[in-house]
């Protein structure tokens, strides 16, 4: 036979308000999946190892080649 607590109203109120409270707080709603990446991207850290092999390879890329109306008008 199960034990069953029994509160007062009050008691359960407080209880209902308090989960309630717990769940609203950790509940995050995202427009898309861009938002939602961004989001984690600002909450993790990234490793000091990785963010500097990450900075090497960026210097290494070369630019893409300009547009041919670009090279024409002569702008950059």
């Amino acid at each position: 036979m199960k034990h069953k607590k029994k509160f007062s109203p009050q008691e359960q109120q407080i209880s209902e308000t308090q989960s309630q409270s717990r769940i609203e707080g950790s509940v995050r709603e995202f427009s898309s999946v861009e938002e939602l990446l961004r989001y984690d991207a600002k909450q993790t850290s990234v490793p000091p190892a990785i963010a500097e092999r990450l900075g090497r390879s960026l210097q290494n890329e070369s630019y893409p080649p300009r547009s041919w109306w670009r090279r024409w008008l002569g702008r950059q």
